[in-house]
């Protein structure tokens, strides 16, 4: 025999055997499918919607099901069956109601099972052990009616029937946590929210208690209330040209976006876009609050400070009598002598410390459970960020940072992440009324 022919047989014989080998690697291998959840299903709710991913990097899925196991039956869930081998990937959405099924509460085992192409059927197999649980948590408030006040803090305090991973108060769309309480040694959830402010003819929010369980069932309560009429002042401010010089620079100098613009575009932009920025700032602030209670009593108001202007307070600005900008006062200015010593309104740990925008120079505190208190417009800081506070402690100075025409404070609390009236939170009886009592049993 040739050599030339002893190699042409020999490359032959490698080559079946490539073959050889690839066949058996891709018809015979032995690698079981991967399953993969997205989402934990340990509980079952009256509706419960997760993925199941099967993949098979190899020869590919044949068949995926899923079933769910009760009281020794089988029950069939979903189930594909792919017609030609080659898909590495198939996805099964399953939408998973109990009632339909025929299903009971109790506990359950689910059952999914992936069969690869491979002439061994590969099986990948997982099995889980879920309770299911169709029964919506119960909401039992612990008073039935509430007075509130358009710009106000409404307190609800209620309990459940069970351990739940989301629960707080929804006012319309606005979405605040509620919080345990174990005041009186009696456990309870307590929430303070905000209400919107309301002008007379308004139409009065939706408020409803939410929760849900660990199996996604919902349940909801609405919250009776009395909406007391309250007025909100309407002013007409008068900018001045010696107000611009005086003001406009600071924010020229401080942001990139103002300059080369006239005063009066610094301003328009700075009592509009910044301050919604400003607002949003605040709300991402106060977004994470500590769970326990760290104010006791009455807010502390601003020792021998006359009010300068209110919360609502409803402005419309005028340069050369036309109108150049709207605003709403989300707060109440007080004014003293000039760099007063300002005052920590109530215990709690410093959130924020530096400077806002329209607010200038700020100090934020968190007092938990959603509530903070805000200190602006300061000359000087002290305290900051992380920094346990007490009531009476000394955290600034008053100053004209910010948005301000003259030394003053401008003072807001916050609750659920949007302002509310200070006015309140000052007053010992509204506290004794909404919050003690709630937190007692009695209100």
């Amino acid at each position: 025999m040739k050599k030339y022919q002893r190699v042409m047989i020999l490359a032959g014989l490698i080559v079946l055997a490539g073959v050889g080998i690839w066949a058996f690697l891709t018809y015979f291998e032995g690698e079981n499918p991967e399953i993969v959840l997205s989402r934990d299903i340990g509980a079952i709710g009256q509706r419960t919607a997760f993925d199941v991913t099967c993949i098979d990097r190899k020869s590919g899925i044949r068949s995926a099901s899923v079933s769910i196991l009760q009281d020794g039956k089988t029950t069939a869930v979903a189930s594909v069956t792919l017609p030609t081998r080659g898909k590495s990937r198939e996805t099964l959405s399953i939408d998973l109601r109990p009632a339909d099924l025929k299903l009971h509460d109790g506990a359950a085992t689910v059952v999914i099972a992936v069969i690869d192409y491979s002439l061994r059927k590969n099986t990948g197999s997982t099995t889980i052990e879920a309770l299911i649980d169709t029964t919506p948590p119960w909401i039992s408030p612990a008073s039935a009616r509430h007075y509130i006040n358009p710009g106000g803090t409404c307190v609800v305090a209620y309990t459940l029937s069970e351990t739940v991973v989301l629960t707080g108060v929804k006012v319309n769309d606005d979405f605040s946590p509620s919080y345990v309480d174990s005041t009186g040694g009696i456990s309870r959830y307590i929430s303070y929210f905000a209400i919107p402010i309301i002008e007379s003819g308004g139409k009065n929010p939706l408020i409803q208690i939410l929760a849900e369980d660990k199996a996604g069932n919902t349940a909801s309560f609405p919250v009776t209330y009395h909406l007391r009429s309250k007025p909100f002042r309407h002013d007409r401010m008068n900018i001045s040209q010696s107000f611009l010089e005086m003001k406009m620079p600071e924010f020229q100098q401080r942001y990139q976006t103002l300059q080369g613009t006239t005063l009066i575009e610094a301003f328009s932009y700075v009592n509009t876009r910044m301050r919604e920025q400003d607002d949003e700032t605040i709300k991402a602030i106060c977004k994470e609050s500590r769970p326990e209670q760290l104010w006791e009593g009455t807010f502390l108001r601003m020792s021998n400070a006359a009010t300068m202007a209110l919360f609502g307070d409803k402005r419309t600005y005028y340069h050369n009598d036309m109108e150049i900008s709207t605003s709403v006062h989300m707060g109440v200015d007080l004014a003293s002598t000039q760099n007063a010593p300002i005052e920590a309104s109530n215990g709690g740990i410093v959130a924020f410390a530096g400077y806002i925008g329209i607010y200038g120079n700020t100090v934020i505190i968190d007092h938990g459970r959603g509530i903070f208190s805000l200190y602006g417009h300061l000359s000087a800081i002290h305290a900051q960020k992380g920094q346990a506070v007490k009531k009476g402690e000394i955290i600034g100075r008053t100053g004209l940072t910010g948005m301000a025409g003259g030394d003053h404070l401008h003072f807001s609390m916050i609750v659920g992440g949007k302002f509310v009236n200070p006015v309140e939170w000052w007053d010992p009886h509204w506290i004794q009324d909404n919050v003690t009592k709630k937190l007692s049993g009695e209100g």
